[in-house]
């Protein structure tokens, strides 16, 4: 834990998931009467069979990431010479693809805010440096003022492992900015809350649940029948980036992946699409055209 804390810089809330999840094998070792050190791939697979019995494939996935990241340390320690997870089998999880908003769905929740409100900038700010940026939520609501470069059109984001990246921002996500810092300038900031650059009527930074709260009120309001989150918006705009032809290590630099299997799935999302849009409107595969047909 001292590792993953120091070395590899998880947050709490991580670090937690993986002590949780090394409890199980903890557990199986005690039960079984072997120590960790000795384990073989044959008792491991039997702690996967075990795992199966109690948990889902993904948290069967989960525990067993962990447990191989585990030896791997040991290994890497000086602990083990030989790593007894190398060849051992991953339980098949079905494929999920996360929703995603088209652009012109984005621009119809920002359409529906109202901007009479005292919030009302702030959140279409909110939104849009979502889309324009890919950030996570949990980067966006430590958003600095000082983190922004305007002139250079780029803004710096402290992502997971607390690894820094510097990211592009659009015109149209500095224009909202600049309506939203009117309103900010008006409030009275709590101390110590004065660079964070967007803030609760309270004069302090904003939680994520705020957002979810407020994103999902707000495209209920536009009439989008998606079930979304903040992250949709993270999700929309690397679709939009691989529609568009931008390169998949382009895109993981950008949305600060640490590996490039996690950005693939954005291919999965786009070659949907072109199914979608193949079935849509394709002359041989029109479902509107079959429908006239079959009322006729």
């Amino acid at each position: 834990m001292r590792y993953l804390k120091l070395e590899r810089n998880y947050s709490p809330n991580t670090l937690e998931a993986y002590r949780h999840d090394l409890e199980w094998l903890l557990r199986f070792c005690r039960e079984q009467d072997i120590g960790v050190l000795e384990v073989t791939l044959d008792q491991l697979h039997a702690f996967a069979g075990g795992l199966h019995e109690h948990v889902g494939a993904r948290s069967q996935a989960r525990v067993l990431s962990g447990t191989r990241s585990f030896y791997r340390y040991l290994v890497l320690d000086g602990y083990l010479e030989q790593d007894p997870t190398e060849l051992l089998e991953w339980p098949t999880l079905p494929q999920h693809l996360p929703e995603v908003l088209s652009t012109a769905e984005v621009d119809q929740i920002e359409a529906s805010i109202d901007l009479s409100q005292p919030q009302g900038h702030r959140n279409r700010a909110i939104i849009e440096v979502l889309f324009s940026c890919g950030l996570r939520v949990s980067e966006l609501v430590n958003l600095r003022l000082s983190d922004i470069f305007e002139e250079e059109h780029f803004v710096r984001i402290m992502g997971k492992g607390k690894k820094e990246r510097l990211v592009p921002i659009s015109d149209s996500a500095l224009k909202e900015l600049h309506l939203w810092y009117a309103d900010r300038n008006l409030m009275e900031i709590k101390p110590g809350q004065e660079d964070y650059v967007f803030l609760n009527r309270r004069g302090s930074k904003l939680t994520r649940t705020m957002i979810l709260i407020m994103l999902k009120r707000q495209a209920a309001e536009a009439g989008i029948k998606k079930t979304i989150s903040p992250h949709t918006l993270r999700h929309s705009f690397a679709t939009e980036m691989l529609r568009g032809g931008a390169d998949l290590r382009v895109i993981q630099v950008l949305l600060g992946h640490e590996g490039i299997r996690t950005t693939e799935i954005y291919t999965h999302i786009d070659t949907t699409m072109l199914r979608e849009e193949i079935l849509l409107h394709h002359p041989r595969n029109n479902r509107r055209g079959k429908t006239s047909e079959r009322q006729e």
